[in-house]
C-alpha cells in the first residue's frame, strides 16, 4: 500500500512538473504578427466604421498571424485584419467591433475582428487570433499574458492554444483545438456575451473609441520576482 502511494505521488509530481514546464519554460511561440500593426497606433480609430466584407481585398489565409508579442503588447495595437475583406462563413454571426463590459468582468474592454473564418481578439496585452493564416497553424498558440514570474527581467506567463470555431452563431473555443470548450463568444440583442473559463459571464456594450486607460495595458498577475 505504502509503495503504491509513492509511486502515485512520484507520477502526479513527474506529471505537474512536466505540464508547468510546458506553459513556463517550453519555447514560445514564434512572433508572426505583422510589425507594422504592433507599432501602429490602434487607440485612435474609430470602431463604430467596420471594415466592408466580401467586396475587393484580401482572404484571411493572406494575412500572416496575428499573436501577442512576449507576455504583451506595450500599447494597443493596430488591427491584425485591416486588409481582409472575406465574407464570414455559414454559421458565423457579426460580433467585429469594440466592446466594453458592463457587468461581470465590468469596466473589461476588448477589439474583435472578423474576416472569413477568422478571428482576432484584442484585450489586455494579449492577442489572439484562430483560423487560416499565412504564417502558422489556425489554434491560438499564443500566451496568456498573466506574468506569474520574474527572472532577472524576463518575464514568464503561461501558454495557451485553443481554436475559434463557429457552433449556430457561438464562438467556441476549445483547448488544443479538441480538447473541452473553455470559452465562448456569442451576440444577445445588441450585447456581446463573454463566458470565461473561470465560470464568469460578462455581457458587453459596444463603444467606438477605446478608453484612454486602456491604450496602455495594466500589468498582470502576482510577478514574483526570482534571482
Amino acid at each position: 500500500m505504502k509503495k503504491n502511494i509513492t509511486r502515485l505521488f512520484v507520477v502526479v509530481t513527474v506529471l505537474f512538473v512536466a505540464a508547468f514546464w510546458q506553459l513556463y519554460f517550453s519555447e514560445r511561440p514564434p512572433l508572426t504578427i505583422d510589425p507594422a500593426t504592433l507599432s501602429g497606433d490602434g487607440s485612435a480609430l474609430n470602431y463604430c466604421e467596420l471594415p466592408q466584407l466580401g467586396g475587393l481585398g484580401k482572404q484571411a489565409a493572406d494575412i500572416p498571424k496575428g499573436n501577442t508579442p512576449g507576455c504583451g503588447y506595450d500599447h494597443f495595437p493596430m488591427p491584425v485584419l485591416t486588409q481582409c475583406a472575406e465574407s464570414l462563413p455559414q454559421g458565423a454571426d457579426d460580433i467585429r467591433g469594440l466592446w466594453i463590459g458592463v457587468t461581470g468582468k465590468v469596466g473589461h474592454v476588448e477589439r474583435v475582428e472578423q474576416c472569413g473564418a477568422r478571428t482576432v481578439i484584442t484585450s489586455s496585452g494579449i492577442i489572439h487570433d484562430g483560423g487560416p493564416n499565412l504564417t502558422a497553424d489556425e489554434n491560438s498558440n499564443d500566451t496568456e499574458g498573466s506574468v506569474l514570474f520574474v527572472i532577472g527581467d524576463k518575464e514568464y506567463c503561461n501558454r495557451t492554444s485553443a481554436s475559434m470555431t463557429w457552433n449556430n452563431k457561438v464562438l467556441e473555443f476549445n483547448v488544443f483545438g479538441f480538447g473541452p470548450i473553455v470559452v465562448k463568444r456569442y451576440k444577445k440583442g445588441q450585447q456581446l456575451v463573454w463566458e470565461y473559463a473561470d465560470g464568469s459571464t460578462t455581457y458587453m456594450n459596444r463603444i467606438c473609441t477605446l478608453p484612454a486607460n486602456k491604450i496602455i495595458p495594466q500589468p498582470r498577475g502576482p510577478r514574483y520576482q526570482l534571482f
